[in-house]
């Protein structure tokens, strides 16, 4: 059996930034002068910190889940170890720059910075979606 250990400590610190992040979210929406519990005012934007720790949970509620599930397959599936490292790596590493980029940068320009460590991250799942592919077939 391959071993997945390198596989298992990116995941698993994925899984922490995700959670670092839900309690950096939930601060800064704490620290404002008024707040309802779970719901983020619709009138803040790119400029306000909230917004974008937010947004930045948010993002990685949407696509981390999806990283996780394919390495597991890829796991079940007996995957090159070194491939999938690689690949979990690579994909936490472009989630945490996109996420230190969205806290520092507040921009509405499109394509940020942030944009081009999102990209990475989807490169990473593409990639890895085409090599579990070929794994299962």
């Amino acid at each position: 059996m391959p071993d997945y250990s390198l596989a298992i400590v990116a995941i698993y610190l994925l899984l922490l930034m995700v959670f670092l992040q839900a309690i950096i979210a939930a601060g800064a929406h704490r620290k404002q002068e008024s707040y309802v519990p779970g719901i983020v005012d619709e009138n803040l934007g790119p400029e306000s910190f909230v917004f974008r720790s937010h947004r930045t949970f948010m993002n990685s509620l949407e696509t981390v889940p999806l990283m996780v599930a394919l390495a597991f397959i890829a796991m079940f599936v007996a995957m090159d170890a070194g491939w999938l490292a690689i690949l979990m790596w690579v994909y936490l590493a472009a989630r945490l720059a996109h996420m230190i980029t969205y806290y520092l940068v507040a921009t509405r320009k499109n394509p940020s910075l942030r944009s081009y460590f999102f990209m990475v991250g989807v490169l990473a799942q593409i990639i890895l979606f085409g090599l579990v592919g070929f794994s299962v077939l």
